[in-house]
């Protein structure tokens, strides 16, 4: 939710109205003009919370260079291959990066928790109540074709969506009672009983598809043929399933706009498709690419030694967003893992240790909350704000959710965790005969499988099973092709999944796919440990309503709170850091903003032209 601040263009009043909007902050917003109480305010910025930090008149995000030249090609690596250029549908695999041929009504940037920002909408009509919105298009939105982008295409991108998008985009779209052409520039879309506060913000996110390319064909099959588009790239070639490359607009209409000045400098964006990232690594070291983002922190360490520094720059780039939450999620739907305390020993028994330094290599911090790497992480001491809505819930919560500050077991040797993981086995039924790890009354042995789908997450897996072992238990690591990975993570087929939660610094109601008891029975969704808790419903609705940036995080601390208390993950590490590679003509801002490094930002430093010889000065 959101305490919405308006500040006309013309005028020096403030004025403040409450309104909320996607899962990561209140909405705030720029107004045009000052509206009757009961009437609509306009908008050219939207924020989740507070003020948008760029008032109309800039011309440029902090963090991008406007000055920046255009030219060169940025060379990138992907593994795999890809069957559609069609990112919203659920059929087939999307090539890389299509959202460089996509406009929105609005475009989010990065240096603020969430806020929005004109691009094909150049304002959003909103009442107080957030029930509607009425988007008035820029008249100079084009497709790439130079044909307008009217209503009529709006619509058409909110129908298809609706009925054939991903189930994200379905869900929140039928929550629009009402969509209606005002004009031809003009759409309203009102929200039908149970709208959420954010649903405005994802309506303004909304990518505007043309009618005239999509009407007659079938928007849920596969489709190669480049569609028509809008955004700052368009696609040059398509080499399925080899390569696609992005050709720059050089006539794109928003170029000059405050969310794309100093963005999108490359001439063209070649993604090269590789079996197997190893490959690609190979690759991008020969010189056939010029940049690579690299996500495995042990081929960080190891593989970039013989990387030629002559040539290649090589940047830890740091950022303030949630890292990701990866490790062992238990399945708490499985006897005996609805069990606490054998929940519980199962996260003591990690050598974190020995992972720390050997598969991290001493550059990781372990994780200890839902939102590591920002100031949503509730594990430090807990606040008045959090304590406070935590206590109606009380009696229903684990003592451990109201200690002042919660206790690191990363202090204590692995050889007293242990210790203390034997004593809740055998106190919740578990004892050791033979060396095996029996119930106490049926005598079956206490065994695991862990599913997983990379080669570096069998690394942990493996040390995680001695770790076990020195308890009686049996882990058994199963690796898995994609396909069987995604059908088995989906089902809640499993008894513990190595894989992750991802947060932002704004979150709202997707924490209720993530946690909720509604998610918890529906497959397909992300609450992977299968947790449901009454307070946690309570928490996840307040969360998606907060007024001010502040109440957000004492939810979220909360929430941290409860699910830290529950034991049903055994995390790992996080750096904090973006680790990169690129090719030393490719020059950076110098601002990193609040999310990281922005890679559409970058440029190609020009090269300089030749020097005329002898017989051309000559001549």
């Amino acid at each position: 939710m959101s305490m919405i601040q308006l500040i006309p263009k013309n005028s020096a009043i403030l004025c403040i109205i409450t309104y909320f909007v996607l899962s990561l902050s209140a909405v705030s917003s720029y107004a045009d003009g000052i509206s009757a109480p009961d009437a609509p305010s306009r908008y050219t910025g939207l924020a989740m919370h507070g003020t948008p930090k760029y008032d109309p008149s800039a011309t440029h995000l902090d963090y991008a260079n406007p000055d920046a030249p255009k030219g060169g090609t940025l060379k990138i690596g992907a593994t795999g291959s890809f069957d559609t250029l069609n990112p919203f549908a659920i059929k087939g695999v999307p090539a890389q990066d299509l959202s460089y041929i996509y406009d929105r009504l609005m475009a989010r940037v990065w240096d603020e928790p969430f806020t929005l920002y004109p691009l094909i909408a150049e304002h959003a009509e909103i009442p107080d109540d957030r029930s509607s919105v009425t988007f008035t298009l820029n008249p100079a939105a084009r497709f790439h074709d130079g044909t307008p982008i009217t209503a009529d295409d709006v619509l058409f991108s909110y129908e298809t969506l609706k009925e054939h998008g991903r189930p994200n985009m379905q869900r929140i779209y039928k929550q629009a009672d009402k969509a209606e052409k005002k004009n031809e520039r003009t759409v309203y879309f009102h929200f039908a009983p149970g709208y959420e506060r954010e649903t405005v913000m994802i309506f303004a996110m909304m990518p505007v598809l043309s009618k005239k390319w999509w009407e007659n064909r079938d928007f849920e099959e596969t489709v190669l043929d480049p569609p028509l588009t809008n955004g700052p790239y368009k696609i040059a070639i398509v080499d399925n399933p080899r390569r696609i490359v992005y050709e720059r607009v050089k006539n794109y209409w928003a170029k000059d706009l405050l969310p794309n000045a100093g963005h999108y400098n490359f001439d063209r964006i070649v993604y090269d498709y590789y079996r197997d990232d190893g490959v690609s690594l190979e690759a991008f070291k020969k010189g056939d690419l010029n940049v690579r983002r690299e996500f495995d922190i042990a081929k960080w360490f190891t593989s970039y030694k013989d990387i030629d520094k002559s040539r290649i720059v090589t940047k830890e780039i740091p950022h303030r967003r949630p890292e990701r939450v990866q490790g062992f999620i238990l399945n708490m739907r499985r006897a005996p893992l609805n069990d606490i305390r054998v929940r519980k020993a199962l996260f003591l028994a990690l050598d974190s240790e020995w992972i720390g330094k050997n598969l991290f290599f001493g550059s990781g911090k372990r994780i200890r909350s839902f939102f590591p790497n920002s100031s949503l992480d509730g594990s430090g001491p807990l606040s008045e704000a959090a304590k406070n809505l935590l206590e109606p819930w009380k009696s229903k919560l684990s003592p451990m959710v109201f200690q002042e500050k919660l206790e690191d077991p990363d202090t204590r040797p692995l050889r007293s965790r242990l210790r203390e993981a034997d004593r809740l086995l055998r106190e919740a039924g578990w004892i050791v005969e033979n060396g095996q790890r029996v119930n106490r009354e049926t005598k079956k042995p206490l065994s695991f499988e862990v599913i997983l789908i990379t080669a570096q997450d069998e690394k942990m897996t493996l040390n995680y099973a001695k770790s076990l072992e020195k308890l009686g238990i049996s882990l058994t690591t199963r690796l898995l092709d994609a396909a069987n990975f995604e059908n088995r993570k989906n089902r809640y087929d499993y008894d513990i999944l190595f894989y992750y939660w991802q947060n932002s610094l704004s979150p709202g109601t997707e924490q209720a796919i993530y946690w909720s008891c509604k998610a918890a029975g529906e497959d397909g969704r992300f609450n992977f440990a299968g947790i449901c808790n009454p307070a946690l419903d309570n928490l996840i609705k307040g969360i998606a309503n907060a007024k001010t940036y502040e109440d957000l995080t004492a939810h979220a601390h909360a929430i941290d709170r409860i699910l830290l208390s529950e034991y049903f993950v055994i995390p790992l590490f996080y750096t904090g850091l973006d680790d990169v590679a690129y090719d030393k003509s490719i020059r950076t801002p110098d601002k990193i903003p609040l999310y990281g490094m922005v890679m559409e930002t970058w440029w190609m430093e020009p090269k300089p032209a030749p020097s005329a010889t002898k017989d051309e000065i000559t001549k």
